[in-house]
């Protein structure tokens, strides 16, 4: 954990961004266990549907590069990762805005599936086979924060098993030392989807907009209004011209759909 302030051992604030991740995975994680307790087959089935396979994405299952992150099966597996969610997305949001933080996380889950995707892709093509897995959990968004952590804020001194003083750069360097000797075993597909979420992670705080995703998304959807009104001026325009000309009359507008005055003065430029 990281020192912060006059309480080493104390967790971030509990809000925003890191309220809304730890509550999601917190309520997927009951849910699933309720249903295996009324229908252990139905459970599994849907839980199967959600976990993330390259096979099952190329036959179609479009949607389980985000879903498998909220399937979770073990307790305390999934108490630590939403513990590691609060410290690490609490530490970012300290930092970042709420929209940055979940942008980030995002990235990082995708990312992951998308490794996972890449090594199957390539096995299949060279003739040999990675080993297919299926993900669940999170651990790519914790993975992905904990590396983006290390980037921007490498001097950040963590406790490491709540006793020993290191470097957040050197946490994510460790994790990423691991994730690769993992990749001569038999989880190879596992440790390089990690790797590709810490890329991901890279990858957003390079390109992310600085006034976030939503001020990006907003300003695409007004644009895409404006653009949208000025179509609809210039018909009226054209429409306008053709009624004109009908009449006798001669009016001309430019491509804006704004009326052209060759002379200002002249009050019977319509004539």
């Amino acid at each position: 954990m990281a020192r912060t302030g006059s309480s080493p051992l104390s967790f971030p604030g509990f809000r925003g961004a890191t309220r809304q991740l730890v509550l999601v995975n917190m309520v997927a994680f009951f849910v699933l266990l309720l249903a295996q307790v009324a229908a252990r087959d139905a459970a599994n089935a849907l839980a199967s549907g959600l976990v993330f396979t390259p096979s099952g994405f190329l036959h179609g299952f479009f949607w389980q590069p985000l879903t498998y992150s909220f399937i979770h099966l073990g307790i305390l597996g999934t108490a630590f990762e939403l513990l590691s969610i609060w410290f690490l997305a609490g530490v970012l949001e300290d930092l970042h805005k709420s929209g940055w933080v979940l942008g980030l996380y995002a990235s990082a889950v995708v990312g992951t599936a998308a490794a996972a995707l890449a090594i199957y892709a390539v096995s299949r093509t060279l003739g040999f086979t990675a080993g297919e897995v299926p993900l669940y959990g999170c651990f790519g968004g914790i993975f992905g924060m904990l590396v983006v952590i290390g980037m921007l804020y490498g001097d950040m001194e963590f406790l490491l098993f709540f006793a020993i003083g290191i470097k957040a750069r050197y946490l994510a360097i460790i994790y990423g030392l691991i994730s690769i000797a993992m990749l001569f075993g038999a989880q190879r597909m596992y440790a390089f989807a990690e790797l590709g979420g810490a890329a991901a992670g890279l990858l957003w705080i390079r390109m992310a907009p600085r006034r976030g995703v939503s001020f990006v998304f907003s300003e695409w959807f007004y644009g895409l209004r404006n653009r949208y009104y000025r179509w609809k001026r210039r018909r009226a325009a054209r429409k306008f011209e053709v009624y004109m000309k009908s009449q006798g009359r001669t009016v001309r507008f430019d491509g804006q759909g704004r009326q052209l005055d060759d002379d200002p003065d002249d009050k019977k430029r319509w004539n």
